[in-house]
C-alpha cells in the first residue's frame, strides 16, 4: 500500500497534531521509507529464533541492597510543625 498525504493528513487529526501541506508531504517521503524497511525486516526468515529479552545477551550487574545512611528520622522531624507515630501530621485536604 502506497502512503499518501491524506493518511497522514488523518494520521495527524488523530494525533491532534498541527501538520501543513509542506511537512506533510516530508513525512510521507519519511513514513515511506520507514514502511519500506520493516517490510525489509518482515521479510527475514526468524524460524527457529529464540526472542532476546535484551539485543545484548548479558546480565545487568546491580549494587547490593545495602543501607549506606544512618535512620536519620527523628532529626528531620523535630522541625516538623505535627509528627504523630514517626509520621508527619498534615491538614486534611479531602473528605
Amino acid at each position: 500500500m502506497a502512503l499518501e498525504q491524506t493518511h497522514v493528513r488523518r494520521a495527524a487529526h488523530l494525533a491532534r497534531l498541527d501538520v501543513s501541506d509542506d511537512q506533510a508531504s516530508d513525512f510521507v517521503d519519511d513514513l515511506s521509507q520507514i514502511l519500506a524497511m520493516v517490510d525489509q525486516l518482515q521479510s527475514v526468515d526468524t524460524e527457529g529464533v529464540d526472542p532476546l529479552y535484551h539485543p545484548l545477551d548479558a546480565t545487568q550487574r546491580l549494587r547490593a541492597d545495602e543501607v549506606t545512611e544512618a535512620d536519620q528520622r527523628e532529626r528531620f522531624q523535630r522541625c516538623a510543625p505535627a509528627v504523630e507515630d514517626g509520621l508527619y501530621l498534615v491538614p486534611r485536604v479531602v473528605e
